[in-house]
């Protein structure tokens, strides 16, 4: 028998994205000026019609300066992060 890990909240990662865009006071166009990518891709990240790639979110990680685990670590909200001390 197969064991499957967890869903991903890819919610709390959209949630995320907003949160750190809002918190800059930055619009769609301001982030995707500071990330090099495309602002629909932007929109479409922040309302969960898109799941992005590493690459992307490395880019989005540079343009907040914040640690790209800040970023992807709500993919593990409501379980234990594989690795983790609980686990």
């Amino acid at each position: 028998m197969t064991i499957l890990p967890p869903d991903p909240d890819r919610d709390a990662l959209r949630v995320t994205l907003a949160r750190l865009r809002n918190a800059r006071g930055w619009t769609f166009d301001e982030l995707a000026g500071r990330s090099g990518l495309a602002r629909r891709t932007l929109i479409d990240l922040e309302h969960g019609r898109a799941a992005g790639t590493v690459t992307t979110w490395h880019a989005l990680a540079h343009a907040f300066d914040v640690p790209i685990e800040q970023l992807l670590g709500s993919l593990c909200e409501g379980h234990t992060p594989p690795g983790s001390k609980d686990a």
